[in-house]
């Protein structure tokens, strides 16, 4: 059509070489002059119509049937990346670029319009050229990070950030660019210019450079990943990483809220990752149980007969006994005027024993990690006995569970051995002394 357009033009005289004798003098725009001159402007005007009608045509086909041609082939193939690339809107942000082709070329055809205003036309079409661009480069990273969230590695990894500042970088070349193509002059000017800005960009761009070396230094040293448990009080933030970015770190939260911290803040200060206790296959329990001092006491003869036939006592009571009994005979065998130091076994110890040995027993006690049952000092609430052991589940509603059936277990068996779980005075207790 542009070709069409152009042969018209060629067959149309030129009005400025119309005979001057043709020209009447006193009939303003009528006559020959006014002719061509209509003539002219009728010429400008379908050009114009041309140029915009093959602009819609080319958009119209490359948006309708290139497209369906590319969607056809990406659907039939057996990759997935490319399937990525199409959703990411790639190819349809790149179809734009058709009509401004069309109108960039088009404008120098265009006859009876000044030349600055055709260059003009030409910078604005070359400038949205250069936006439609970037924007594609922009999705085509974005399904380049979609396409590298695929692989197993990719939580501990993370690219989303090296990719955004790439696409910073591609923003402000564009802008430099567009900026360059509307005024008509040389990108090297422009950035001249802003190496005399360099203190304002580098505040601008504080926490960007920051975030940076921040996404650097927490991939090369593996610090956090998608799905990793962290904990950062002086942000309130206590949940998994749901989003790693440049700028940002996103958290949810155990309450399902979310929190944002920006990325060097996990640099500069202090968080806790429990990764480790993931990996591991184990959870800690450490949660102690206040017993009365006044009810720790010796245990008599019908109390170690009776913890002598129970399963998970049985060795330990003929081992103790055992030793025990050894242990006085000798201190026995000295003068028998001298009350000798003989040795006794303790409720409270007994007491220790069997929750070892019940741990022991626990199918969900991980039994290759440590596993403790000690006394604390004693204070005003008792003699706190606490254990020290670890789960082999890690899920949080199943290592709670465990832990709750450990201590109602053992707060049951405390009477077994005479013990009594510590407790301050409540209002009962005073009303009840108060009634006595």
């Amino acid at each position: 059509m542009l070709a069409t357009l152009r042969i018209f033009q060629e067959q149309i005289p030129d009005p400025s070489q119309a005979p001057d004798t043709l020209l009447p003098s006193s009939q303003g725009g009528s006559g020959v002059t006014g002719f061509f001159q209509d003539y002219w402007v009728a010429e400008t005007a379908l050009w114009v119509v041309g140029i915009v009608l093959v602009a819609w045509l080319a958009d119209t086909l490359t948006r309708r049937y290139i497209l369906k041609v590319i969607s056809r082939i990406v659907t039939q193939t057996k990759f997935t990346w490319d399937d990525v690339i199409f959703e990411r809107k790639v190819f349809r942000r790149l179809a734009h670029i058709a009509p401004a082709i069309v109108i960039y070329y088009g404008a120098p055809l265009v006859p009876g319009v000044p030349p600055d205003f055709s260059q003009l036309v030409q910078r604005v079409a070359m400038g949205f050229m250069v936006l439609v661009v970037v924007l594609s480069a922009d999705g085509l990273l974005s399904a380049l990070n979609d396409i590298y969230n695929t692989r197993p590695d990719a939580k501990n990894r993370p690219i989303k950030g090296y990719l955004q500042i790439v696409k910073i970088v591609l923003y402000i070349a564009a802008g430099i660019l567009v900026i360059s193509a509307l005024i008509g002059q040389n990108p090297v000017a422009i950035l001249t210019g802003f190496g005399a800005m360099t203190a304002v960009v580098l505040l601008v761009f504080k926490d960007t450079i920051l975030s940076f070396v921040a996404s650097i230094q927490i991939t090369q040293y593996d610090m956090i990943a998608v799905g990793d448990w962290v904990e950062m009080p002086r942000y309130g933030a206590d949940g998994d990483v749901i989003d790693i970015a440049l700028h940002t770190i996103t958290i949810q939260n155990w309450d399902k809220t979310i929190s944002t911290i920006p990325t060097h803040k996990f640099i500069e200060d202090s968080f806790k990752n429990w990764r480790g206790m993931s990996k591991s296959g184990g959870r800690r329990i450490k949660r102690a149980i206040h017993l009365d001092v006044n009810t720790v006491r010796f245990l008599t003869e019908e109390e170690i007969g009776r913890f002598g036939k129970w399963e998970l006592l049985r060795g330990y009571m003929q081992e103790k006994l055992e030793e025990v009994g050894m242990h006085n005979a000798l201190k026995t065998e000295g003068n028998p005027e001298v009350i000798p130091n003989t040795r006794a076994l303790t409720n409270v110890g007994t007491l220790r024993a069997y929750i070892v040995a019940y741990l022991r027993d626990h199918p969900k006690i991980h039994q290759e990690m440590t596993l403790i049952v000690r006394q604390l000092q004693p204070g005003p609430d008792g003699l706190p006995m606490q254990i020290y052991a670890f789960s082999n589940d890690t899920n949080w509603a199943v290592y709670e569970a465990l832990q709750s059936d450990i201590f109602d277990h053992i707060f049951a068996t405390l009477p077994e051995f005479g013990l009594r779980a510590f407790q301050k005075p409540s209002g009962k207790d005073l009303e009840g002394l108060a009634t006595s």
